[in-house]
């Protein structure tokens, strides 16, 4: 079995197969997708639940994603996720999206039968995160996120709006970017609840961070040790909960900072769990693969 598959490997599946002892029926598409920790997880409940079936990476270019998913679809496949950078152009080789990915705006989970539907886990799963690692529900909160202008930081604003939070705070570097999405919350709302737009190097920022219960780091400032904070440090205080979307490394610089002032702190790894889960879920129904996938995702790490 290979590390990672190719389009060119999608020919046949006497190809795809060849010297495994089960078929590839799910996937993570994805470019580059080599680092996907998803094949571990998903590939523990298969095995747990005696599914005869492997989970594959499979790398695919921008170019070649439509292909990737009549091929696959050709082949048999359950389904795939769908990972950077591809889950906005998925959307356009879906013939139905479901709610969630029409109100996020993207897709990371495809479903494959007589019609290829297009789902999104990625937000529903944080909002399972943030009750497994701090037993708080989304609806109850003051949230602040930071990086609204790419497809994570929205997709979480946006499902934080749907489930109508206390509070939310949409910071941004380009204000712009997080204006307009605060215009269109306010406009859907009718002011069933507070937002406002916000750059980081705001006067107000301060004020406004000392009011969150739970910030959210959407940015991906915090991969490398030379990353600045997305935040300052000096705004952290021991009543909030941070909750970093980045899980490698397992502590950025910004839970280190967060643990010093005594706030309650988790990383990406639970989101990433919780959306697999979910997306298993949509492929095997009344399944309940969470604690075999929690096994498969931990013991790799």
């Amino acid at each position: 079995m290979k590390d990672v598959y190719q389009l060119s490997d999608l020919q046949s599946r006497e190809l795809l197969d060849s010297g495994c002892d089960k078929p590839a029926k799910l996937a993570v598409i994805g470019y580059p997708v080599a680092h996907s920790a998803s094949p571990q997880m998903h590939q523990a409940a298969l095995d747990a639940l005696g599914i005869e079936a492997r989970y594959i990476r499979l790398e695919v270019k921008p170019d070649q994603v439509a292909e990737a998913i009549k091929q696959m679809q050709l082949l048999g496949f359950i389904g795939c996720n769908v990972t950077v950078p591809h889950k906005l152009e998925v959307m356009s080789c879906c013939d139905a999206i479901t709610p969630d990915a029409s109100a996020l705006g993207a897709v990371n989970t495809i479903i494959f039968g007589n019609e290829v539907i297009g789902h999104n886990t990625d937000a529903p799963g944080l909002v399972r995160a943030i009750k497994e690692d701090f037993g708080a529900d989304i609806h109850e909160l003051k949230i602040m996120i930071l990086g609204t202008g790419g497809g994570a930081g929205r997709a979480v604003a946006t499902q934080c709006n749907r489930m109508a939070c206390q509070k939310l705070w949409l910071v941004n570097r380009t204000l712009s970017k997080a204006q307009d999405l605060a215009d269109q919350f306010n406009n859907q709302n009718q002011s069933q609840n507070s937002i406002t737009a916000i750059e980081p190097t705001s006067p107000t920022m301060k004020q406004a961070t000392s009011q969150a219960q739970l910030i959210i780091n959407a940015t991906s400032l915090g991969l490398k040790d030379s990353d600045p904070m997305p935040i300052s440090k000096d705004y952290l205080q021991s009543n909030q909960m941070v909750y970093d979307m980045i899980y490698s490394p397992q502590e950025t610089q910004l839970l280190k900072e967060a643990q010093t002032k005594g706030a309650k702190t988790s990383n990406g790894l639970t989101m990433l769990l919780h959306q697999g889960v979910l997306a298993f879920e949509a492929w095997f129904p009344n399944t309940q693969p969470l604690e075999s996938m929690r096994k498969g995702l931990y013991s790799a790490r």
